[in-house]
């Protein structure tokens, strides 16, 4: 499958499943520190640096933008990437979920710091991805409200350590209700190094990597 032609393409094995174990098994302790150490008010409620259950995307799941560990990873699959994009690449930001029973991720397509963009699976229960290879399909309304496609899409299966890259701002992307107790995935965002974003989206507006979002200079 050629990435260049369809957008999109899954890489087996990208870390080890030894890496990936520990990667998974790390956040998954995180969340159980951070849940702990909100409920003992130890951090302010609203503080974001351990992670946060106010996702708009997903509500009540547990992410985190910018993880130490995660935004290493961000660079270290980098030369990857780009090796199978052909492009020079940023490095934007990453983002860490654990989902959980019920939780789905409804069609959407990416903001302008996730051109090229890879979701990695570290662990749990599978859980499949879906793509709408038509780039032509969802759009904004006059209204800026984004309208989905109603397409079945191309089913994506990822074992941990592989990794789905794609083109998020233009395909539309999506999961269905998860079944299992607990998936970890972490999303990798890059910008063409060429392109009219990249300036901005480097880092996506912060100094450098690892930083929260309150560095972001919007």
């Amino acid at each position: 499958m050629s990435f260049k032609l369809n957008h999109y393409q899954v890489l087996k094995k990208v870390i080890s499943k030894e890496v990936a174990d520990f990667i998974c098994d790390y956040f998954l302790l995180k969340r159980k520190v951070t849940k702990k150490l909100f409920e003992d008010k130890w951090i302010s409620p609203y503080s974001k640096e351990w992670g946060v259950w106010n996702d708009d995307q997903i509500p009540n799941t547990y992410s985190h933008y910018a993880d130490i560990a995660m935004e290493t990873l961000l660079e270290k699959v980098r030369p990857i990437m780009e090796e199978k994009s052909g492009v020079k690449l940023v490095p934007t930001y990453s983002y860490a979920r654990i989902y959980k029973k019920g939780d789905v991720l409804h069609r959407h397509k990416d903001r302008s710091s996730c051109e090229i963009s890879t979701t990695v699976n570290l662990g749990g229960e599978p859980w499949s991805i879906f793509l709408e290879p038509d780039v032509n399909v969802g759009h904004l309304d006059e209204n800026d409200d984004y309208v989905p496609g109603t397409n079945k899409g191309v089913k994506v299966d990822l074992e941990p350590g592989d990794m789905l890259m794609y083109k998020g701002c233009i395909l539309e992307h999506w999961r269905e209700a998860f079944k299992g107790e607990n998936c970890v995935q972490v999303f990798l965002h890059y910008n063409d190094a060429s392109g009219t974003n990249a300036t901005r989206n480097t880092y996506d507006s912060r100094p450098f990597l690892g930083l929260p979002t309150d560095f972001r200079k919007l």
